[in-house]
């Protein structure tokens, strides 16, 4: 049989979907078959380099491969996908060669990605077998996907294969379609077969890139918990050193850690091997988990998290234990009680190695081939109508009934605790309830004033004085950017601070709190600022305490807003005087940051003596982000950029009165007096972006102090904000999608922050 295997990713990067085609490859050409793999290909240099943030590992491409260009490293799923995004590699190369290459079937692996998947499917004549190998839960690109036409593309696919349930589902649940479960396959015979070497240590091993999904963050909390109590031993595979102490908050503990770059091959084998554990802590968007049949061909048990493509591969308690995802205190335990139970552990072992046979590759290719055979077999289309109706995709070539998508229910495991359910929901509730508020307070405040008003004044507002605002409120938060990046430099002087990550760590901060209430944006860049420089457990308090230091200039620019409104109005003597009375609570938190570390007192042991002692060394901590003022030039380039910020800011608010005409009546102290109310009342944000709030208090120092009509203060409250959020989504997108994060991800990034207690164990639990 004469077969293609299509992979969209990089062969020189490889990942679980190019080992699976390669093992799939040699496993055919074992047998007789005439087999062709087309993928990407990234040859070694500077262009690889730059393209994709790390080196092309060093392969030769083998003498079955078709390689069909370039690739580009794109954030994807909290990971790094290589897909080549180029006409000429991603559309024409696999067109091209699925058709002058006579093939009897052609096997997609990743049909969903774009541009040489979904092409593969478009321009092949041979039938084609399609297999799935992501878990993806997100309905947004999902439906994107459907609205472009994937359930069409996929319906030109005469077979459909899903390595896992979890890959099975998400067929299901967004592109519908009939899928058969084949697993990833593992090699049997390239294992070592005899007795595991013996040693004092707890031998754990980690194999995977040094993402946030993979998990190593939680797993290098939990280890660092484990050495205070078990002589143990981590080796991590697939980062390097630098990826490691970026999670340390004390180097020493890399004399307990062995980090060994990427290998593969028999250097991987002969790991699993002399493990005693592998460590599989992933977050979220694994569909099987290739390293895990692997481990267990070694005889090497896993603790592994419990999300839905590993629940696939791991029987809790019997080949391996399942832990709740990002949960480091209870891997810790695991871990801890591996040790002190050694029996169990070796007869997890066991238990491993025979569950391995059941992802031996023999028996995987044996049903592969069942498929490929059942595709060439499937009936051709009888007429112009039903070959268009197949061509066209709205009918399935593999000759079976039609099947919408289905709504599912989630794989994902719900909190064991029912307590975390409640909260979840209160909180869900609760932020849907201060949504409706914020909205029902502005339309509230519209209707009074009558909506037709405000919509009259908003449509008579002009387009290009609200441009200019939103170019001005864009050039601001560069500016804050940089008045950030030299106070991070004075507080961390030996930690490597890069301007473009501290810019992005803005611009996600500014995301999150435009997009979410609270003052969530605050700890949000300074998390994704910590995940870049290192060390997440000692940087992140540092850098909370460089927000301090913001604070501080702000509170030197609100005093400024108030020279300013004090020269050109009697405002401060109106009934809005009570909006000022916020700008005392920044300052009461500066306040508390200075004095309360000496005045908190050490000693005793009780449990309220700890909790002092801790929230006194993070004090200290955070007291160091005031370091910048001790530095005249650090201070100064600090000072001018934000302050400069304020003024870009002012400057923003002036262009909007503008646009509506009220210039002339209003004029700068109006726009100081509105970006002062909005700073202001933002301190303890009631809603999302402080909506309604936020119009609230510039209808009162418009209309108050100014004269101004509500209908014409509405107006600009409106706009004012859609300025605010535009921005920040505009910028602030680009800087996720840069980072690779999602909102959720950063709730899991702070979970590696949080401290883990072991306490002594005997030598087996009861």
């Amino acid at each position: 049989m004469r077969i293609a295997l299509v992979s969209p990713y990089s062969w020189t990067y490889q990942g679980g979907v190019n080992r699976h085609v390669e093992a799939l490859a040699e496993e055919f050409l074992g047998r007789g078959h005439d087999v062709r793999v087309l993928a990407p290909f990234d040859p070694p240099g500077r262009l690889s380099r730059g393209m994709h943030r790390a080196a092309p590992e060093p392969r030769e491409a083998p003498d079955y491969l078709i390689p069909l260009g370039r690739t580009v490293g794109i954030p994807s799923n909290g990971a790094i996908s290589n897909l080549a995004p180029f006409p000429a590699g991603g559309v024409r190369a696999p067109r091209r060669e699925l058709r002058r290459g006579n093939f009897d079937v052609v096997h997609i692996h990743e049909p969903l990605v774009p541009l040489v998947g979904w092409n593969a499917a478009l321009g092949t004549r041979a039938p084609a077998v399609g297999t799935f190998h992501a878990y993806s839960t997100k309905a947004l690109p999902n439906h994107v996907a459907s609205a472009l036409g994937a359930r069409r593309v996929f319906n030109r696919l005469s077979a459909r294969i899903a390595v896992s349930e979890a890959a099975a589902w998400t067929g299901r649940r967004w592109f519908g379609g009939h899928y058969e479960v084949i697993p990833n396959g593992v090699d049997l015979s390239v294992v070592p077969a005899g007795s595991k070497p013996v040693g004092e240590e707890l031998r754990v091993l980690f194999v995977g890139r040094p993402e946030e999904r993979k998990g190593l963050p939680i797993l290098l909390s939990a280890f660092g918990a484990l050495v205070e109590h078990v002589p143990s031993r981590l080796t991590v595979i697939g980062a390097e050193r630098e990826d490691v102490l970026r999670y340390l908050a004390d180097p020493e503990m890399l004399r307990h850690i062995d980090v060994r770059g990427w290998v593969s091959g028999e250097a991987l084998h002969r790991a699993l091997h002399e493990a005693d554990l592998l460590c599989a802590p992933s977050l979220s968007g694994e569909s099987f988990g290739m390293v895990l049949t692997e481990a267990f061909a070694a005889g090497t048990p896993a603790i592994a998290s419990a999300i839905a493509g590993y629940s696939d591969v791991v029987t809790d308690g019997v080949d391996g234990v399942l832990v709740p995802p990002g949960d480091a205190q209870r891997l810790a335990e695991e871990l801890q009680r591996a040790h002190h139970e050694p029996e169990r552990l070796a007869a997890m072992g066991r238990a491993a190695r025979k569950s391995a046979e059941r992802y031996a590759w023999p028996r995987v290719a044996d049903r592969v081939i069942r498929v490929y055979e059942r595709a060439i077999e499937a009936p051709e289309p009888r007429g112009a109508l039903e070959r268009a109706a197949h061509w066209v995709g709205v009918r399935p070539a593999d000759g079976m009934s039609p099947r919408s998508p289905q709504r599912l229910p989630s794989l994902d495991p719900e909190p064991a605790d029912p307590g975390d359910r409640r909260r979840r929901a209160a909180r869900r509730i609760g932020l849907g309830a201060a949504g409706v508020l914020g909205v029902g307070l502005t339309a509230l405040a519209a209707q009074k004033i009558g909506v037709d008003n405000v919509v009259a004044s908003i449509v008579r507002s002009d387009l290009t004085w609200v441009l200019v605002a939103c170019a001005l409120m864009a050039l601001s938060l560069f500016f804050r950017a940089a008045s950030w990046y030299w106070i991070v430099r004075a507080a961390l002087p030996r930690r490597p601070v890069r301007r473009r990550d501290v810019t992005s760590a803005t611009m996600i901060g500014v995301l999150m709190s435009a997009t979410l209430p609270a003052r969530l944006g605050e700890p949000a860049r300074a998390m994704s600022l910590a995940r870049r420089i290192g060390r997440m457990r000692e940087t992140f308090p540092v850098l909370l305490g460089t927000l301090v230091s913001q604070t501080a200039l702000n509170i030197v620019a609100l005093a400024l807003l108030g020279v300013i409104i004090v020269s050109s109005t009697d405002l401060f003597h109106s009934s809005t005087e009570k909006l000022f009375a916020f700008s005392l609570v920044p300052l009461a938190l500066l306040l508390f940051v200075l004095l309360a570390p000496p005045l908190m007192r050490r000693g005793g042991n009780g449990r309220l003596a700890r909790l002092g002692a801790s929230l006194q060394t993070a004090l200290v901590q955070v007291r160091a982000g005031l370091r910048v003022f001790r530095n005249p030039r650090r201070g100064a380039a600090a000072t001018a950029a934000q302050l400069g910020a304020w003024a870009i800011q002012l400057a923003a608010c002036w262009a909007l009165l503008a646009a509506l005409g009220l210039s002339d009546q209003a004029g700068i102290g109006a726009a100081a007096a509105v970006l002062f109310a909005v700073n202001v009342t933002a301190v303890v944000p009631a809603t999302p972006s402080n909506i309604g709030v936020f119009q609230l208090a510039v209808i009162s120092v418009l209309h108050t102090g100014f004269g101004i009509g509500t209908a014409d203060a509405l107006a600009y409250g409106v706009i004012l904000q859609a300025v605010e959020i535009a921005t920040a989504v505009a910028l602030g997108l680009p800087a996720l999608v840069r980072e690779g994060l999602t909102w959720s991800d950063l709730r899991v990034q702070a979970l590696s922050t949080a401290p883990v207690r072991l306490k002594p164990q005997p030598a087996r639990f009861e």
